[in-house]
Order: C-alpha cells, then sequence, then structure tokens
C-alpha cells in the first residue's frame, strides 16, 4: 500500500514539474492545446460574428439606390422649387432614403450614415482594445454586446435623422469592440497546433451573417423591420455574462494568480485533464515570470516604442489598410454588375466561403507570410488589368472582380491570426485594436477612390491594385509566426524573427 501511495505521489510531482524552459506554455500545460472546453467556447465566442456582419453591411439594405420623381413634376428628379418626391417602393417599401427624403441636396447624409458606422467601429476598436487589455477580455466584450444590441434596436425605431445616426454609431462602436476582443480571445484560450485552423474558421460565421444578410432583407422590405430583425439575436450574446470566462493568459499576465487557477481548473476538467498539478505549476510559473521583472503591462505607446514593434504596426497596419480599402472598392466592382441586389450580395458572400478554406490551409503550408503576399499579388494584378483591358466583353472584367474578391478573403482571415500572433499579450487586443483601425480607414477611403472614375476610369482600379502590391512588400519585413509559441512579452514579440518556439 505504501508502495503505491510512492507510485502516486510520484506521477503526480512528473505532472507538477515546470521545466525553467521558455517554450513552456502554461495555459497549453494546464488545458490541453485543443478538448470539449475549447470547442465549445471557441464556438459561442465565434457567434459575435453575425451581428458584426449584418450591421457593417446593412446600410445596402437600408439605404439602397432610390427611383424617385418630383411631386409636382413627374418628369423631374430634382427640380430647383420642388416640394417633396414620389418614389418607387416596388422593391422596398421602406428605407431611410424615403422616410427621410435623402435625396438631392440632402443625398450624402445617406452616405454620411455608412461613414459613421465605420468611424464608430474604429473608434471601437481602439477604445475597446484599450479597455480588454487593462479590464480583461470579459466583461469589456459583455458590455459591447449589450450596446450593441440596446443602441441597434433603438437605431430601427429613431424618429429622427439624427438621433438614428447616433445610435448606429454607438452601436457600430460597441461592434468594433466585439470583433476585436472575441478574436483575441479565441487566440489566448487554444493551443499553438490549433491556433491557425480555429482562428480562420472563426471567421465563418461572418461569411454566413453575410450570407443570410440578403434573406433578411428579402422578406422583410421596410428598413425598420430589417434592422430590428438583425439586431434582436444579438440578444443571445448575453448569455456570456454566465458562459464566458476570462482569459486566463491574461489574468497570469496582470499577476492574477487565483482567479487564473480557477479557470484553469474549470477548463481542465471539462477537458478531462488532471487538475492536482494546476496549482503548483501555476505558482512555479509565476515566481520564474517575477524573477524576469514581475507582473507585466503595457500600453499604445509600445506599439511604436522600438524599432521592432514600430515595424509590425506599420506593416501589418498598412496591410489592414489595404484590405478595408480594396474589400469595400472590390465590392462595388461587384455592384456595378447589374441584377438584382439580393443575389449581388449573396454572390459576394457565397465567393468568400471557399476562400475562408483556401486561406485555412494556405497559412499552415505556406505560413503566414507567404499566404498575405500570395493574396496581396493576386487582388492587386486582378484590379490592374481591370483597368487596362477594354470594356467589352463585360465577362472579363466580371471575373477579374471575382478573383479580386476571392483574394480579399484570404486576406482578411489571414491578417487577422497574423495580427493576433505577432503582437504580446499585454498588448494584443490594443494592437490588433489600432490594427483593425486602418481597416477601417481604408474602407472610409473606398467610396472616395471609386469617385475617381468620374475623373479618369482607369484611377481607381490603378489606386485598389496598386495598394496591396505595396502591402505584399512590406510583409517582407515581417517575422513569420507559424510554429511560433503566443509571445506575452514585448521581448518575446520582438525575438520572433529569431527563434521559433515550437510545441
Amino acid at each position: 500500500m505504501a508502495s503505491k501511495e510512492i507510485e502516486n505521489k510520484h506521477q503526480t510531482d512528473k505532472f507538477i514539474e515546470v521545466k525553467d524552459d521558455s517554450n513552456d506554455d502554461i495555459i497549453q500545460r494546464s488545458i490541453g492545446p485543443l478538448g470539449r472546453w475549447h470547442i465549445f467556447m471557441c464556438v459561442i465566442i465565434s457567434f459575435v460574428k453575425l451581428p458584426v456582419a449584418w450591421l457593417q453591411l446593412s446600410i445596402v439594405f437600408i439605404a439602397p439606390p432610390a427611383t424617385f420623381t418630383c411631386i409636382d413634376n413627374q418628369t423631374s428628379q430634382c427640380a430647383p422649387n420642388c416640394t417633396g418626391h414620389v418614389f418607387d417602393r416596388s422593391v422596398f417599401t421602406e428605407t431611410i432614403i424615403t422616410e427621410w427624403d435623402l435625396v438631392c441636396g440632402r443625398a450624402y447624409l445617406a452616405n454620411l450614415a455608412q461613414t459613421l458606422t465605420m468611424l464608430g467601429i474604429l473608434i471601437g476598436n481602439m477604445l475597446f482594445g484599450y479597455l480588454s487589455d487593462r479590464l480583461g477580455r470579459r466583461n469589456p466584450l459583455i458590455c459591447a454586446v449589450f450596446l450593441q444590441v440596446l443602441c441597434g434596436m433603438g437605431a430601427a425605431v429613431a424618429p429622427w435623422f439624427l438621433l438614428f445616426l447616433v445610435l448606429r454609431f454607438i452601436a457600430a462602436l460597441a461592434t468594433g469592440g466585439t470583433m476585436v476582443m472575441s478574436f483575441v480571445l479565441v487566440m489566448e484560450i487554444v493551443g499553438m497546433k490549433w491556433r491557425t485552423t480555429l482562428g480562420i474558421l472563426y471567421q465563418i460565421p461572418f461569411n454566413m451573417g453575410l450570407l443570410t444578410l440578403p434573406l433578411f432583407a428579402y422578406f422583410l422590405r421596410d428598413w425598420h423591420h430589417f434592422h430590428i430583425a438583425i439586431c434582436v439575436p444579438g440578444i443571445l450574446l448575453l448569455s456570456y455574462y454566465w458562459l464566458l470566462p476570462e482569459s486566463p493568459r491574461w489574468l497570469l499576465t496582470v499577476g492574477r494568480k487565483t482567479a487564473a487557477i480557477k479557470v484553469l481548473h474549470l477548463a481542465a476538467s471539462r477537458n478531462k485533464r488532471p487538475t492536482a498539478p494546476i496549482k503548483a505549476n501555476v505558482e512555479t510559473y509565476m515566481e520564474r515570470k517575477q524573477l524576469e521583472g514581475g507582473k507585466q503591462s503595457g500600453n499604445i505607446l509600445d506599439l511604436i516604442r522600438t524599432p521592432t514593434m514600430r515595424s509590425y504596426t506599420i506593416c501589418i497596419g498598412y496591410n489592414w489598410f489595404a484590405c478595408g480599402l480594396c474589400f469595400f472598392g472590390g465590392a462595388q466592382y461587384i455592384g456595378q454588375l447589374g441584377g438584382d441586389i439580393f443575389v449581388n450580395v449573396a454572390l459576394s458572400a457565397v465567393m468568400q466561403i471557399p476562400s475562408t478554406f483556401f486561406s485555412l490551409w494556405s497559412v499552415a503550408a505556406w505560413g503566414r507570410k507567404y499566404t498575405l503576399v500570395f493574396s496581396n499579388v493576386l487582388s492587386g494584378v486582378s484590379c490592374l488589368l481591370i483597368g487596362v483591358i477594354p470594356p467589352e466583353p463585360t465577362w472579363i472584367r466580371t471575373v477579374l472582380s471575382s478573383v479580386d474578391m476571392f483574394a480579399l478573403a484570404i486576406s482578411f482571415p489571414t491578417v487577422y491570426l497574423y495580427s493576433g500572433e505577432l503582437f504580446p499579450t499585454v498588448v494584443r487586443n490594443v494592437g490588433v485594436g489600432t490594427s483593425s483601425m486602418f481597416a477601417r480607414v481604408g474602407s472610409m477611403a473606398a467610396p472616395f477612390i471609386a469617385g475617381l472614375v468620374l475623373v479618369e476610369e482607369w484611377l481607381p482600379p490603378l489606386v485598389f491594385g496598386l495598394a496591396p502590391l505595396i502591402a505584399a512588400l512590406l510583409c517582407f519585413k515581417l517575422p513569420e509566426t507559424v510554429g511560433c509559441r503566443l509571445p506575452d512579452t514585448v521581448e518575446e514579440a520582438e525575438a520572433l524573427g529569431s527563434k521559433k518556439d515550437v510545441q
């Protein structure tokens, strides 16, 4: 009996031992690289991408192009002394354009609604990125979901256009927060072996959101009903309050050992892994980290404090900018193909699904860097060809536009994954948020670049073609992160280019 106890103690000690090795990942060591707990968490977190797609792209159906005539002169649209307009309501019974008469001299207000939406997402990326690095991932994410639902539904019943703009802006701000925090949380809980797969598959609900958006619009032709319908499902995400734990990696990084051990115990038990060694392993890990410099914290200045971090921020940030600029620019080309608005939007969504699965293969086979280089080059060349080929036959430009969207749908999940791996835990949210901010700047600039077609027809494809080619060149300044341990500190992030922590 005594010998059996000694043997059991020996087995426990083997689990407890923590090597003083930079390759050791305490999260993966405690709960494993992937288990039932990981899968459940990643699935429920990824659902946040559905309302992200719905809110971000809903402007297509709440402010579609309107056909109208002056009420005083049925043959004119924007007569000087027109007292009102008669709208064609055969497709949509009510839109924000028909409700608030956003045509002629007020037409710019419809564009302003989308500009403010993108601005809200931009600020939300930054604001919630900062808050979640300071306050944790869980609570700011829950607050953002609540704000998104409340203001989204409020915008649907707003009696005044100004109030509608304000509520849409706040809802977009919250959406920007959910985008960044949910992705970072997924990156921080899964093991290295599965980080690539789940980082890419995490984007699938966004594709599903875009694909279901025209279904909402087809059956709900009044924008009030449509807007409420895309906001109501977000109520289910409030269950995060009971279901979602704090990121154990963040808890350890800021020195909250007891809370981290509690989360790790729960996760390990759900994954049917031994829980006895967790406390001792964490304590040994924390002691080692204290010897290396104590509790780690960071701020936005860490993104530019050193030459290496400046290089990361500029290069990955520009890639985000190119994605945002060219994605919305490419979407405009698809929108010019004519035909049914519902089919056109569904077509652009369908094209992104095979792209996502292709990127799932390529980021593992080619690495993050060369996948991003490939997609940028493919996108850039496609757009440049659109600018030089003759307009007839039209199918050639249609094919090139489709290739462009295919390439950009590879770039977006790749740059998401790349950003989450480049920036360390102490500034991961603010790093990904700042990078994502550049995509919003690009998306806001896209309509103005597309408008250059009035100056010269070849200018928009030239800009949309050169932007990703420059992004491809900047990728060569970044280290490859495939097979690397997720960095916790700035020093570990800067070492990505010189060593790989293969697990």
